[in-house]
Order: structure tokens, then C-alpha cells, then sequence
């Protein structure tokens, strides 16, 4: 935007397709990665970089009808997967993290993000994305509580790190472990009271791996398809306007 600019809800007129302007400027957590991953060099853009943005926008090009599809549910569960890439970054090695949040079988919450402080281990990086995807399903709980819409079920937590999910219920301080000791102790303060599990799946159906690293494209269309990233012009009528 330029800096004169000052948007109002009352200043102008309305346009003829409401629907187009939406679907540019909607977020899609299926680009959620790569668009992290070029925003990273808007300092110094390589033809290396800008090769990659135009994939990008090649491929939103080809998925202009995609779009979050939400469907009524009764299944009243909070549930979440956490990734996490160990030592991704080429240039300082961070690792990226990732999450997302599943309500009602609806995708309400994701995250892909760089770690702020080099891991030292797969199991630490995976086990600050954990701590990240619990503060995140805390914060919606607490949220629906206000709402007075409280969750009873027991929120789940899908990790793809046996070591992590662990750790997570061990309540033996592991010596490697002592320099994340404040992300250790929230996550089984947690679990310990109850309000989260936090469980083992396959990296084969570990959703949130779509926003920590490139995939092929069999795994990129499936990871895309449970997080009910669809086109439009597929969805069956009885879930239109639903």
C-alpha cells in the first residue's frame, strides 16, 4: 500500500464480484510454507527467489476456485498436528515449525514459521512446535469457554516424533532436554491436568507437514485435501452454504 493510503468500511463503492476480491486476498494455508519461505529474502531477491515466487503464483493460478471449505459437524473435538523440520535452513540452520488446528473436523488455525533459536536435536526442534501448537489449542479453549461453549472433550495433539510424544509424558527430566525445560514442563503441565493428550501418527499422515517442508505431489494433494483446502466447483451442493 502506499503510505497515503487509509482504508475506510464507508469511503467508496462496492464492487460488482464480492467473491473475487475474497479469494485474492484470502489466506490458504496450502501456500502457507513457500510463502514463508520467499518473504525470507525480500532484503536481498535472487532469480532463484523470484523462480520460486513464480511457481507460486503459477500454481494459484491453476487453483483460483480453491478455498477453506467449513461443514456443520457434531463432532465437538479440538485437534491438532505438529511438525517440525529440523535444521532447514541452509543459511542459519534454524528449524521451521508447524500446526495446525482442527475443530469440529474444520481447519480453524495454522501456523509455519522459522524457530527463533537454533535446535540441537530433531527432538527439540519437535518438541518447540509442540509447545507452540499447545499454546495456540489453550488459547481456543479458553476462548471457547468465554463463549460459553467449554470443550470436554480431552484436546489431541498428533506428533510424528516418538521421542517427543515421549517426553511429553515421561516425567523424567532427560538431561538434553534441560535447555528447553520451559516449553518441557507447559506441554506436561498440560497433559498432566488432563485437558491435552498428545499422540503418535505417521509421518505418512502428518498433516501439518504441507507448512514445514517441500512435498511431492502425491503427499501435497493429500495434506491439501485434509485441510479441506478444495475447489469450489467440487463441492457437492448439500455442503454449499452449509
Amino acid at each position: 500500500m502506499v503510505s497515503t493510503c487509509h482504508l475506510s468500511s464507508h469511503e467508496g463503492n462496492l464492487i460488482e464480484d464480492e467473491h473475487l476480491f475474497r479469494s485474492i486476498v484470502g489466506t490458504r494455508p496450502d501456500i502457507a510454507f513457500a510463502v514463508k519461505k520467499v518473504c525470507q529474502f525480500m532484503h536481498k531477491p535472487l532469480d532463484s527467489h523470484f523462480k520460486a515466487v513464480k511457481r507460486i503464483l503459477r500454481y494459484l493460478q491453476g487453483t483460483l476456485s480453491h478455498g477453506l471449505q467449513f461443514t456443520r459437524s457434531s463432532k465437538f473435538l479440538l485437534e491438532g498436528y505438529s511438525d517440525a523440520s529440523w535444521g532447514s535452513d541452509s543459511d542459519d540452520r534454524r528449524s521451521t515449525s508447524g500446526f495446525c488446528v482442527f475443530f469440529g473436523g474444520n481447519l480453524v488455525s495454522w501456523s509455519s514459521c522459522k524457530q527463533q533459536v537454533v535446535s540441537r536435536s530433531t527432538v527439540e526442534a519437535e518438541y518447540r512446535s509442540l509447545a507452540h501448537v499447545t499454546t495456540e489449542m489453550i488459547w481456543i479453549q479458553s476462548l471457547l469457554s468465554e463463549l460459553s461453549a467449554p470443550i470436554k472433550v480431552k484436546a489431541l495433539v498428533w506428533c510424528d516424533s516418538s521421542a517427543a510424544v515421549a517426553v511429553a509424558s515421561n516425567p523424567v527430566m532427560h538431561s538434553k532436554f534441560k535447555h528447553v525445560e520451559l516449553n518441557l514442563f507447559f506441554v506436561r503441565e498440560k497433559v498432566a491436568e488432563g485437558s491435552l493428550q498428545v499422540g503418535h501418527v505417521s509421518s505418512q499422515d502428518q498433516v501439518a507437514d504441507i507448512l514445514t517442508k517441500p512435498l511431492s505431489i502425491r503427499l501435497f494433494g493429500k495434506f491439501r485435501s485434509q485441510l479441506r483446502v478444495v475447489s469450489g466447483d467440487h463441492v457437492p451442493l448439500s455442503m454449499k452454504g452449509s
